[in-house]
């Protein structure tokens, strides 16, 4: 049996479908093209991001792919080397991991991200699949945090997660 299962699955299915929906756009978009799906509201562009999160540090953001390879490496080392995982826990890495991994490919493969979802309601950065499997891992992350019980004095009881589940 692989231990952390889900954390496996999560990221190798968000990667799958980050990698298919970035394909797509490359082979059915021109640079810049925006497919309105809700005037006004919600379009599909396509976009090259060369820089991180909300095209932050764009002017040189060839490091970032050795983040997110450290990034990456650093989590499947946990997952295959540490302990067993509570769910929420596995879910949560994994979905970072995924997202990390899915710019990772498009970083050095292209030198830049593809992003396509354009939220215009709000005036929001373009993104793209991976970028939201980070953030739900993130949310799965913070759930992990507040369901993990603790003592009368606040402290996590030890061994809390074994009791509660192993979460494969």
């Amino acid at each position: 049996m692989i231990k952390n299962r889900f954390f496996w699955i999560v990221a190798f299915i968000c990667i799958v479908i980050d990698q298919i929906t970035k394909y797509w756009v490359w082979q059915n978009f021109e640079l810049n093209e925006s497919w309105p799906l809700w005037s006004g509201v919600f379009h599909l562009t396509y976009v090259r991001n060369t820089g991180a999160a909300f095209s932050l540090f764009s002017e040189d953001g060839s490091w970032l792919r050795w983040l997110s390879l450290l990034v990456s490496l650093a989590l499947m080392a946990m997952a295959w080397f540490g302990p067993h995982l509570p769910l929420w826990d596995q879910l949560g890495y994994g979905f970072i991991l995924g997202g990390a991994v899915g710019n990772g490919i498009d970083r050095f493969l292209l030198g830049y991200v593809v992003d396509f979802f354009d939220f215009r309601l709000i005036s929001f950065p373009v993104f793209n699949v991976a970028d939201v499997c980070i953030n739900v891992g993130i949310a799965c992350l913070f759930i992990a945090i507040f369901r993990k019980p603790h003592a009368e004095n606040g402290q996590r009881t030890p061994g809390a997660e074994r009791s509660r589940g192993r979460g494969e």
